[in-house]
């Protein structure tokens, strides 16, 4: 299993491999990683970014006026199974 820091860097360096200038933040509990989605994009490009988002924790799409048009994704400092152990559950929903 990959660590946290080795998914985030696989992720960014994925991102960059499209063409794509990830920015990465750290948090308390996660690092997020965010690209800037050009106005026209590919079904190509999209299905690749897609393939990329999936290995995060979460992801999401902003869509701003001000800002354009980013995606994001999350990856937990906490393995999954130490995620639900601290809900008090001790399997995925």
């Amino acid at each position: 299993m990959l660590s946290p820091e080795e998914r985030v860097d696989r992720m960014a360096a994925r991102l960059s491999a499209l063409g794509l200038t990830p920015i990465t933040t750290h948090h308390d509990e996660c690092t997020r990683i965010k690209v800037y989605a050009p106005q026209t994009v590919s079904p190509e490009l999209w299905r690749e970014l897609m393939a990329v988002l999936a290995t995060a924790d979460c992801f999401g799409l902003d869509d701003s006026s001000v800002d354009g048009r980013s995606v994001w994704a999350g990856v937990s400092w906490k393995t999954p199974a130490a995620v639900h152990a601290a809900r008090g559950h001790g399997h995925q929903p």
